[in-house]
């Protein structure tokens, strides 16, 4: 399970404590409890997000947190210590990729499911799935063309909306999960048909509706001694002139999207409805406004004013403060006093807190829109609205109140319909239901992947054999033969790895001409792009991390005025290579040449190999960084990663802890590392030469070390 934004813990959860905090983390949580209970479920582990900041709970910064005895927390580091929502943490996916994958290299297995929650969780399942052929459940909660569509209805711009939410980042990646994901949950059929049938890539065999549980125990009329916790009740009657009038509830946070605001004012203006009832509006938990965010603090501030518009004092109550434990009290109290709950929301995705009023025997008014429409038609328990219109919203919490013995028949539909509808147990039996299926259907695909391929996953593999291409891997055909034999004998623990300055396409093609498998990485023109076969999957962390302070177009334009380059032919330029020819007689040197992109506040590495070619790239980018990369990423060992190359743009990957091998046919500019500790010079030539420095290094698996050499000299 996957959930990255937010502030997730177990004990206490602080719901409401902010934008991220809300339902989400509430339906993940009370998931992961249902799941952990069945017979069928061996271990949950939910993946969120360390932070660690003295302005939050401590709570927060610990590795894990033990849940139940099989499912439990694990915090992975991502992007700053300090807590950021949800539209920042983009930038930072792919850390939480790579720390995924570093979690699960260290555990006993891989799970046999990935089930990822929101946009942004989805993007780094995308990426653990496809590495790792993990079949992939999303749940979205949210989407992001909705969302942009009633931001755009509320006044905003599209230019607005963009920089605040990076919607279009979003909106991409959610395009990419329905058309990766094996399976979409959908909480009702309207999310399912209207929602995500706005999308390009929707896959309607893919999606499956399964309505989110409930925890009766927690949410239930109450008994007929029951009383209110004094705390709740004080906090609530405080600000009450009669506080034993029927309760207008409603409980959400201070987000535009609740409109809260249009609540208090469809109140505000009927005064019969405030002659028989109380409106309690449940905004989250503050101290002083000034300390909310801007937008919930202009949301509570509105209210504010519309309470002193119409002169609500004494018929509103505003609580300040609550804990979780709290909201099943509140609705208890609701219940007691013949109230009504409400969700004035302009559109709402499922509703969660309407099953938790119906569980406790409130009846309801809500949104004609997504969730509510199914709740309403299986519990039998109240009104659809169009929440925008005052009068019919009013209307329709006059209507419960004053409904008589209809209420209590309500309340009782309420009740039955949760139990019978919204049961976590129902939940979880429908889940595991598909997920088998999902498994069976994946199994079945990655074996014949596996089949095909004749290797194991890349994450089971404890060593790496990286080798440029031209002059290294390919140039004499009896050492490339025995060198394969090799890499097939090694293949279990083993990745094999090319590194090279040709294009993608280039290489699959030299590979395809010399009959050399698929590598199971690929690292392509001098390093600045990482892939993955069989699927050839870009490693988008990388690109990422090599990105910064890239500026390519002013990067060509100053290298224009440096003699003795020439620009090779479009189709050896990349978006993070910029490829020269190279007249020596006339070109400066590398070290002037990097003076002249200094001076112009350019950084990059320049890579000049076979006194020919002058490779630009990102700071951070070369053979060598992305070896270094693979090894942090994967958990492989510098130690136990040897490369092989013949030229100046591998002199950075052969240097350094890597077992590093320079194959007999090496270019002179490659001699100045002679005598470097872990820099092997090969007597042999091209494959051969590898060989050689394989059988050096004794760079194999002890216990198949012997049979193999065996094997390859009979």
């Amino acid at each position: 399970m996957v959930s990255v934004h937010g502030l997730i813990r177990g004990k206490e959860p602080e719901l409401g404590r902010d934008p991220d905090t809300g339902g989400q983390v509430g339906y993940v949580l009370d998931l992961v409890h249902a799941l952990a209970k069945n017979k069928h479920v061996e271990k949950v582990d939910l993946l969120t997000r360390k932070v660690e900041s003295p302005a939050i709970s401590a709570d927060y910064a610990a590795d894990e947190e033990i849940l139940t005895s099989n499912s439990r927390i694990v915090r992975l580091r991502c992007g700053p210590r300090r807590y950021i929502r949800k539209e920042a943490l983009w930038p930072y996916l792919d850390e939480f990729v790579d720390r995924t994958l570093q979690h699960f290299k260290a555990q006993e297995r891989l799970p046999d499911i990935l089930h990822t929650h929101y946009a942004d969780a989805g993007y780094v399942g995308l990426q653990l799935s496809s590495m790792l052929n993990i079949p992939l459940i999303h749940t979205g909660h949210s989407l992001g063309r909705v969302k942009r569509q009633y931001l755009l209805e509320g006044g905003m711009t599209a230019a607005q909306i963009e920089r605040r939410f990076r919607i279009s980042r979003r909106i991409e990646v959610e395009e990419q999960i329905l058309d990766q994901a094996d399976m979409v949950i959908t909480s009702t059929r309207q999310e399912a048909d209207q929602q995500y049938g706005l999308y390009e890539r929707t896959r309607p065999n893919r999606i499956r509706v399964i309505p989110p549980g409930m925890d009766l125990s927690r949410f239930h009329p109450p008994e007929r001694d029951w009383h209110p916790p004094e705390a709740v009740r004080n906090e609530v009657d405080r600000f009450l002139t009669k506080p034993n009038k029927p309760m207008i509830l409603t409980i959400a946070r201070a987000d535009r999207r609740k409109n809260l605001e249009g609540l208090v004012e469809a109140y505000g203006k009927h005064p019969e409805l405030q002659r028989r009832a109380n409106l309690v509006v449940v905004a989250g938990n503050r101290d002083e406004i000034a300390t909310l965010e801007d937008s919930a603090a202009q949301i509570v501030t509105n209210m504010l004013l519309l309470i002193d518009k119409y002169e609500l004092n004494g018929k509103v109550s505003m609580p300040k403060h609550h804990q979780p434990d709290d909201v099943p009290e509140l609705f208890r109290l609701a219940q007691k006093r013949r109230g009504v709950f409400v969700n004035s929301a302009i559109t709402e995705a499922f509703g969660l807190t309407l099953l938790e009023a119906a569980a406790s025997g409130v009846p309801l008014v809500a949104p004609n829109d997504g969730g509510p429409v199914d709740i309403i038609r299986h519990c039998r328990n109240g009104f659809l609205v169009d929440t925008l219109d005052h009068d019919a919203l009013a209307d329709a919490l006059l209507a419960v109140i004053t409904a008589g013995p209809k209420w209590r028949q309500w309340a009782r539909n309420g009740i039955a319909g949760v139990r019978n509808h919204y049961a976590w147990d129902s939940h979880v039996e429908k889940y595991i239901k598909e997920a088998r299926q999902v498994i069976r259907s994946s199994r079945k695909s990655t074996r014949r992947r596996i089949e095909l391929l004749h290797k194991p996953p890349l994450i089971h593999a404890n060593r790496i054999l990286a080798l440029d291409i031209d002059n290294v891997l390919v140039g004499d055909a009896k050492g490339l033969k025995q060198l394969l034999g090799w890499i097939e004998l090694h293949q279990k623990k083993t990745i094999f790895a090319v590194a090279t300055g040709r294009s993608l396409h280039d290489t699959q093609n030299v590979l395809r001409q010399h009959n050399v498998p698929l590598p199971e990485v690929i690292i392509s023109s001098v390093g600045s792009e990482i892939h993955y076969g069989p699927k050839i999957l870009p490693d988008l962390g990388w690109a990422t991390h090599i990105q910064y302070s890239w500026r390519r177009e002013a990067t060509v334009q100053t290298l224009k005025q440096v003699p003795g380059l020439t620009l090779q032919p479009i189709a050896n330029q990349r978006e993070f290579k910029i490829s020269y020819n190279v007249s020596p007689e006339s070109m400066p040197s590398i070290e002037e040449i990097s003076n002249v992109l200094n001076s112009h506040g350019l950084r990059a590495n320049l890579i000049y190999s076979h006194s020919e070619f002058l490779d630009v790239l990102p700071i951070r980018a070369s053979k060598g960084r992305a070896i270094r990369y693979l090894s942090y990423k994967w958990g492989v060992p510098l130690e136990k990663i040897l490369v092989a190359g013949d030229s100046g743009n591998d002199e950075e990957m052969l240097e350094g802890r890597t077992l590093g091998v320079v194959v007999g046919n090496y270019s002179p500019e490659l001699e100045r590392l002679r005598g470097h500790h872990q820099i092997y010079f090969a007597k042999a030539e091209y494959a051969l030469g590898v060989l050689e420095g394989i059988e050096h290094y004794r760079f194999c698996d002890p216990k198949n070390c012997t049979d193999a050499e065996q094997q390859l000299q009979s």
